[in-house]
Order: structure tokens, then C-alpha cells, then sequence
């Protein structure tokens, strides 16, 4: 590839090229793309274009989004073909290129389904349309709550993107701020539901720099934002705003022939290289930790240590000085836990300009460690000691709590527990999550409500 991909923001008026481009690097350095940064008026004009335009009617956006995985997942869009767009995604991210396969097939599923899925967040007493018959006696119709959704999308994954064409499905216009550390994904979903039937009054790619991203959520009806605890602390009393933050996700064993559970434990720590919110951080053992703690780390360690574009690759890649950053992070973090793997350094330098994130397990000596609490973007995990005694309060503040455990009482309350937002009981991995469940609730819940009509 000898001249950078054009990324180009994609606005109301279509492809915009500004002078303000930020190179997008592969892992050793190269730059193989250039992403157009927006000043603040574009954004403007963008947003009030988006909020002038008329929804698409239900079956147009159904049958859009359906063309538009098709065309995402075999076809050419925007100059790249499948394979190519998939392989830059990995060189560029350090994502496991069989983990890219996946989430590529996985949107142009989701996409397929976005309309269809929509209805298990639809209260069951509700109907789509003040049209329908069960109206004339009155009936609760299902809305949106506006008109202009905004999303400030993450780069840890691609299947980031899956969740906002529900709002597309809905009948939102979306408007899309890419990850500066993955735009491709992004850049080619909208160009090819534009290439689909939405049109350029409907979906847009912002790619914004700091100072103007918050224009997005202030032009907006209601935002979705992606990032760390600094997130949740901006946009937490927000109403408009949905934070998506750390997950935190946890596993509870109180079981004693955790034997049968180690390969879930240990997929639910490694999947997806260890970097979504879904993958487990944090491990509490009734009793010992240390044996189960012992036989993951025995796992993780046999895991090798590849380029991200090998089909054997599992662990996550970055450019060595941000894997440096992360592994003194990480050793900064030990205040006295006993390491099994990873403690003398987790970065396998690969000769290229990258490195290897390689896992890391640790044993705390009580169940409120502040290290449980601690969410890195590669396979890392905390084992601690917990009994009954404990009760919730460890395993708190978690997207997803697998529990082996058979202690009904315990399940009744961890179900009733507020700030755990899904509850998997026995062997099902943490980051299981079909579209018919949940992430952190639907978001139809957030961007729906119901509204009393009777034709009287």
C-alpha cells in the first residue's frame, strides 16, 4: 500500500476531506490511512441536517440494514474488500484477526436482525403505530424519546457498532465519532448503509477532535459515550447520555470441583484477546483461590505469542511503548498481591515495533482487594477469597457475574442487586451475550417510551 486509505467523515452533504487529517498507524508505526477531523461548524451543520430529515419508514430501514450487512461483511466498500478491510483491522488495533472475522460476521448479522431485535425491549402491552387497530379502544404506542441519536463509539472491538443500528432500526438518525484507534470499521459500516438506502441525512461519521466532540451530545437528543471511569463520572447524572464504562465483569465459584469450570473461567478471561467489557477481571473462590488461581494461570501461560494477522493468535498487540505503559500500569497496581503470571513483565516484545500483551494472574488476600476492581485491555485477572459472610458487596458494580454456585438465597440476591446488570449461573462464560440478551439493558429501554393513544 503505497499512499494512505482516505477516511473520509462521512456528513449530510457526503464525503468531506478536510485539511485536518490524523494519520492512522499500523502496530510498527506505518501509516496506512489518513482520518479527516471535522471543525466544529461541519459538525453543526451535520447535526441540524440530521435533525431536519424525516425517518425512513419501518420496512425501508429493515430491508437497508439487511443490504447493508451483506455488503459489509463480502463486499467492496469504499475501495477495500472484505479481506483487506479485515487484515488492516488487525495490523492497526493489534485484534486477533480471527476475533476481527468474527465481529465482522457478527454486524452484518446484528444488522440483518437490528429491526426484528428492537422488539424484545418493547414493552408487551405496546404496539409500533397509533395506526393499529388495538389504538381505537386505546393502547400504549411505543416511541422514540427523539429524533438524533449521537454515539461516541470505542475501538477496543468492532462489535462496538453493533449496538447502535437498533437505533437506525428505530428510527433514530445516527451520528457516529469514531475511535481515532479504529475508524475502519466504522468508516465502512455507514458507507455501506449509505451505499444500502439510508441516505446521508440519516447516518453520518464525525471523526471530531477533543474540543468538539461534546458538540455531538449537545446537538443530540440522546448519546451513547464509550470509555473509562472518567466517562461514568462526566455523563453519569446525565439522563440524556448513556454511559457505556468498564464492565468489570466477575466470576463467583463456590462450588468445590471447580475442575469442570476452568475452561469457561479461563475463556472468559482470554476471548476476544482479553479486551472487552464482558471479559472477566476479577475471580472470587469460596475457600482457597489459590489452586483454581494456579491451573488458570497454567492455561494462560501456553497461550503463544503472535503477530495479531496470524490465525493462531489470541492475545492482544500494541505498539511496544503503549504495551510498556500498560505493563508498569499494571505492576504500579500489585500493592502486595502475590503474582502467578505476568509478574515480572507481560509485553513479548516482537521485533517489529510491537508487542504482545501476554496474560496475568494474581491472588489477593481478601475480597474487597482494590485490584478486583481493575479492568485492563488484555487477559488480566484477580483471584480473592470470598465466603458467605462476604454477602454482595464484592461483587458489586459488575456487567456480567457468572455464579457456580447452588445457594438459591445467594442468586435471589444478586439478581435483586442493582449494580449487577446481568447474572449467569453456572457454566455459561461471561462474555456470552446473544442478541436477544441484554448488554447493559436494551437500549431500546433508553431510547423508547410508550405513549397512551386511543381513537376514540
Amino acid at each position: 500500500m503505497d499512499e494512505p486509505i482516505q477516511l473520509d467523515a462521512l456528513g449530510a452533504g457526503g464525503p468531506y476531506r478536510s485539511r485536518s487529517r490524523l494519520p492512522v498507524r499500523e502496530l510498527g508505526g506505518r501509516p496506512v490511512a489518513e482520518l479527516s477531523l471535522v471543525p466544529r461548524l461541519y459538525v453543526q451543520r451535520t447535526m441540524a441536517a440530521l435533525h431536519r430529515a424525516r425517518t425512513m419508514p419501518a420496512d425501508e430501514r429493515s430491508s437497508a440494514l439487511t443490504r447493508a450487512g451483506r455488503l459489509f461483511e463480502t463486499g467492496v466498500v469504499g475501495g477495500l474488500g472484505a479481506e483487506e478491510y479485515r487484515h488492516i483491522v488487525s495490523r492497526v488495533s493489534g485484534m486477533p484477526i480471527t476475533v476481527v472475522r468474527s465481529a465482522a460476521s457478527g454486524i452484518a448479522h446484528r444488522a440483518g436482525e437490528a429491526y426484528r431485535t428492537t422488539r424484545y425491549a418493547r414493552p408487551e402491552g405496546a404496539v409500533d403505530d397509533w395506526r393499529d387497530p388495538l389504538t381505537r379502544s386505546g393502547q400504549a404506542v411505543w416511541t422514540r424519546r427523539g429524533d438524533v441519536f449521537a454515539v461516541h463509539a470505542a475501538g477496543n472491538h468492532p462489535g462496538v457498532h453493533t449496538l447502535w443500528l437498533e437505533a437506525l432500526a428505530m428510527g433514530y438518525r445516527v451520528a457516529v465519532r469514531p475511535s481515532r484507534r479504529e475508524p475502519f470499521t466504522p468508516h465502512r459500516l455507514i458507507s455501506a448503509l449509505r451505499e444500502s438506502g439510508f441516505g446521508e441525512d440519516q447516518v453520518a461519521l464525525l471523526p471530531t477532535d477533543y474540543s468538539v466532540a461534546d458538540d455531538m451530545i449537545r446537538d443530540a437528543d440522546l448519546a451513547m459515550v464509550y470509555g473509562g471511569e472518567e466517562v461514568v463520572n462526566k455523563y453519569g447524572d446525565d439522563v440524556r447520555v448513556l454511559p457505556q464504562g468498564p464492565g468489570r465483569s466477575k466470576i463467583l465459584l463456590t462450588e468445590d470441583d471447580w475442575e469442570r469450570h476452568l475452561g469457561t473461567i479461563v475463556e472468559s478471561v482470554s476471548a476476544f484477546g482479553g479486551t472487552a467489557c464482558v471479559n472477566t477481571t476479577a475471580v472470587f473462590v469460596r475457600g482457597d483461590p489459590a489452586p483454581v488461581a494456579a491451573a488458570v494461570a497454567e492455561r494462560l501461560a501456553a497461550i503463544p505469542s503472535l503477530p495479531p494477522e496470524d490465525d493462531a493468535a489470541v492475545l492482544p498487540v500494541q505498539p511496544v511503548a503503549d504495551a510498556r505503559a500498560v505493563e508498569k500500569y499494571l505492576l504500579d497496581h500489585v500493592d502486595g498481591a502475590t503474582p502467578l503470571l505476568g509478574g515480572d513483565g507481560i509485553v513479548h516484545d516482537l521485533g517489529d515495533g510491537s508487542g504482545v500483551l501476554r496474560p496475568a494472574v494474581f491472588l489477593v488476600d481478601r475480597p474487597d482487594a482494590p485490584q478486583t476492581g481493575i479492568e485492563l485491555s488484555f487477559p488480566c485477572v484477580w483471584f480473592a477469597p470470598w465466603s458467605p459472610a462476604d454477602g454482595v458487596g464484592p461483587l458489586r458494580n459488575t456487567l456480567v457475574l457468572t455464579a457456580m454456585t447452588r445457594d438459591d438465597d445467594l442468586v435471589d440476591r444478586l439478581v435483586d442487586d442493582p449494580s449487577i446488570r446481568n447474572v449467569y449461573l453456572g457454566d455459561a462464560p461471561t462474555f456470552w451475550m446473544p442478541q436477544w440478551v441484554p448488554h447493559d439493558a436494551y437500549l431500546g429501554e433508553f431510547l423508547m417510551r410508550t405513549k397512551g393513544v386511543i381513537r376514540a
